[in-house]
């Protein structure tokens, strides 16, 4: 085997495929990310995968191939455990001749063939691949499906002969931890769970139905079916996620909430547990939050240069009401957390009133919205008042009691975060008006407002280009085509072309002119213009923007800006 000593950055400025700047700054930000340096070239649009692969190849004298389009043989990664394959990084692909194909992440780990080819007997032959690509082949082939499907076996088994209320009771009566950890029902859920997590899913839906019982993901914004399972396994299910989530599994008439803290697959995972009454069963949706994903900048969650900018100016407001408007599950929550601890600092008294309480922030007080004992926004907002806080965040502005204390606070000196629902930032003024808020008080205690959604972002290991269609070319206001760049497909990205998502904004700034026109009563459509007179970028703007920089798609700013572009 010959292989190459000189370094990847070399051998491209050799090939003319990268300039010494380049790879300065490339350097520069492998240093700050610890990222494997050709990922940084590909993200960086230096090179495409295919070219990458070529080079490593050469350099190591190891073919390298991309693992997301390469089709693996059926069983073949079973010939060896996931306990192995994880140790090493590797998995076989296909068996030939005697010969077993490994994927390999370092070719030249010796003791990984050895114990290969002491537990199947058989002789092994390597090709090199990146390490992602290989812990997600691992993730997808040693994923939980024939565990689910021997699982279900035994519950077909077991509870054949149990009417509902004998297996609920059957469930409260397992007390020790090895007799909780052999019941089939807890081995499905944990199983669910941890496939939803290794999916980067945010909520999972168990669904009753008539003849079975369906259990979707959302992933990256959208709904999808992962497991088709046996109606009579339904109840057991339900019941063991009531126990975990501290509810009543004896009550099946009414909603319940419940909540979960657990580690799954080496990350913190807060999961809030929904349970509402359907015609065939209950129907369980949980949340799953990422302690991690709120320990975000700016810049992580989306903001452009020039929205950064605006968003600073916003955020050293001395006082006034800043809201965040989206649809549910466009990442207000987690901007607001943003905010929140660049906010935050000993000399500041920072005070919430969530439902619910999301995350947990350190130094600040949060507290949780209780209805039943008349904790209301409102109720919580006029007690906070009382605290002495300097900044308070309320997690919805639902109604005109909570609108006219909101606005009160930020007159009196306090900055006031919270969101509303609204199509953009200008119609926000709008909203707070139709609340019963007076124009001249929304003009004097507004001080911006930040409209906010998720775009899908571009699979990065399966990106391809195509030529714009004429009708394209108009929309995104061309005078010449550039090509424009998609997703593929692939085992990374369950063939939908997209991975991770990016934040799109628009941000109002309350300057003079724009608290006038509301003084005035001016039309919203008047204001928005004066508004991006101003600098405002709408979210048409932002998401044309990220098309154009190849890190989304047409068909993605049209699906997401479509109610609100012009």
């Amino acid at each position: 085997m010959v292989v190459s000593k000189r370094r990847i950055g070399e051998i491209l400025i050799s090939l003319n495929m990268l300039t010494q700047e380049q790879l300065e700054r490339c350097l520069e930000l492998q240093d700050s990310t610890q990222m494997r340096l050709g990922e940084i070239l590909v993200s960086e649009g230096f090179l495409s995968r295919e070219q990458l692969n070529t080079v490593l190849g050469s350099q190591v004298g190891v073919p390298y191939i991309d693992l997301s389009m390469t089709d693996i043989e059926p069983g073949i990664p079973k010939l060896i455990t996931e306990n192995l394959a994880r140790k090493h990084c590797v998995i076989p692909i296909k068996l030939e001749n005697n010969v077993l194909t490994l994927i390999m992440a370092d070719p030249f780990d010796i003791v990984a063939r050895d114990d290969v080819k002491l537990i199947t007997g058989l002789q092994t032959d390597v090709i090199m691949s990146s390490r992602g690509e290989i812990e997600q082949a691992i993730n997808t082939h040693y994923d939980s499906l024939e565990t689910v499907q021997e699982t279900i076996e035994e519950i077909k088994k077991e509870d054949t002969l149990l009417d509902e209320s004998e297996l609920l009771q059957r469930q409260q009566e397992m007390e020790s931890e090895e007799e909780v950890a052999k019941a089939p029902v807890v081995k499905l859920v944990n199983t669910i769970m941890l496939q939803a997590v290794k999916m980067r899913a945010s909520d999972i839906h168990i669904e009753a139905f008539e003849k079975n019982t369906k259990v979707r993901f959302r992933i990256d914004g959208e709904l999808r079916e992962v497991m088709s399972l046996p109606r009579t396994s339904h109840v057991a299910i339900v019941a063991r996620i009531k126990i975990l989530g501290g509810m009543d599994i004896a009550e099946t008439r009414k909603p319940q909430d419940g909540r979960i803290e657990t580690v799954l697959d080496g990350t913190s995972i807060d999961m809030r547990i929904s349970v509402l009454p359907t015609v065939f069963g209950e129907k369980v949706v949980t949340r799953i939050l990422r302690s991690g994903s709120i320990q975000v900048t700016k810049e992580q969650l989306g903001f452009s240069e020039h929205n950064v900018k605006r968003f600073e100016v916003v955020l050293k407001s001395p006082e006034g009401i800043i809201l965040l408007t989206g649809p549910t599950g466009s990442g207000k929550t987690t901007t607001l957390y943003t905010a929140l601890r660049e906010l935050n600092k000993p000399t500041v008294n920072i005070i919430t009133v969530e439902d619910p309480v999301e995350y947990r922030l350190e130094g600040i007080n949060q507290v949780q919205v209780n209805p039943k004992s008349g904790l209301t926004f409102a109720a919580g907002l006029r007690s906070i008042l009382r605290q002495d806080p300097d900044i308070v965040m309320v997690g919805e502005i639902r109604d005109s009691e909570t609108a006219e204390i909101a606005i009160k606070a930020a007159i009196t000196g306090h900055v006031v975060l919270s969101t509303v629902h609204t199509n953009d930032a200008v119609g926000t003024i709008a909203r707070l008006i139709d609340m019963g808020c007076e124009p001249f008080m929304v003009s004097s205690a507004l001080m911006g407002v930040i409209a906010q959604r998720l775009l899908r972002r571009i699979c990065q290991r399966c990106i391809t280009e195509r030529a714009p269609t004429i009708e394209e070319m108009i929309m995104l206001g061309l005078q010449k085509p550039i090509m424009l760049k998609y997703g593929k497909g692939c085992s990374n990205c369950n063939q939908s072309g997209y991975s991770g998502r990016q934040g799109i904004h628009e941000i109002l700034i309350m300057d003079r002119d724009i608290r006038n026109m509301v003084i005035r009563d001016k039309p919203v459509d008047e204001i928005k213009e004066r508004a991006r007179e101003l600098g405002m970028k709408t979210l048409a703007d932002s998401a044309r923007d990220l098309v154009l920089e190849g890190k989304t798609t047409i068909e993605e700013m049209i699906k997401v800006t479509f109610s609100v572009d012009e």
